[in-house]
């Protein structure tokens, strides 16, 4: 059944809306993928804040207008599909790794802010650790010197309880 210009219209504005409203765009090839793989592959992109979205190409060109991901276009050449996240690793991570175990999963490029992705930029960014990794990794720079600190400041003590303790079983 067709699509009326105002749904069509609806469509390309959520769209365009849901592109600004997202950091990274990955655009990918899924040759044959079933409901229920693509579902899987929604359900993944869903569990690290991300999109996937499948939609006609001539609607997805014309969301990209007046997007920073705009350069895209050339991209969305047969069938395609795209994930978005707001995490600028968590697109890449998602469609690599189902890409990996896949062989219907085919990784054509993508955008990071205004920057253009080659598929090689996509997987080198998959490889990157998530924003959340790289936070606790930072978290734990930062409060390791305070907990050596806070070791360093307890030992005198209980060096001095030791050598008391010993000095008790002497006499």
């Amino acid at each position: 059944m067709p699509i009326s210009r105002a749904q069509k219209a609806d469509t390309v504005q959520a769209l365009s809306d849901m592109l600004n409203a997202n950091e990274t765009v990955v655009v990918f090839e899924p040759k044959g993928l079933t409901v229920a793989e693509f579902t899987d592959l929604r359900v993944k992109a869903r569990a690290l804040g991300g999109t996937a979205k499948v939609t006609k190409n001539k609607l997805i060109v014309r969301a990209l207008k007046g997007t920073r991901f705009e350069s895209l276009e050339p991209l969305f050449k047969g069938t395609t599909a795209i994930i978005l996240s707001k995490d600028p690793v968590a697109a890449a991570k998602v469609t690599f790794d189902y890409a990996k175990g896949n062989d219907k999963v085919s990784i054509l490029g993508g955008a990071m802010g205004a920057k253009v992705l080659d598929k090689a930029a996509v997987e080198a960014l998959a490889k990157l650790p998530s924003l959340d990794q790289l936070r606790g990794t930072i978290v734990g720079v930062l409060q390791a010197p305070a907990t050596k600190l806070a070791r360093i400041l307890q030992a005198p003590a209980q060096q001095l309880i030791g050598v008391t303790a010993a000095q008790g079983r002497k006499g």
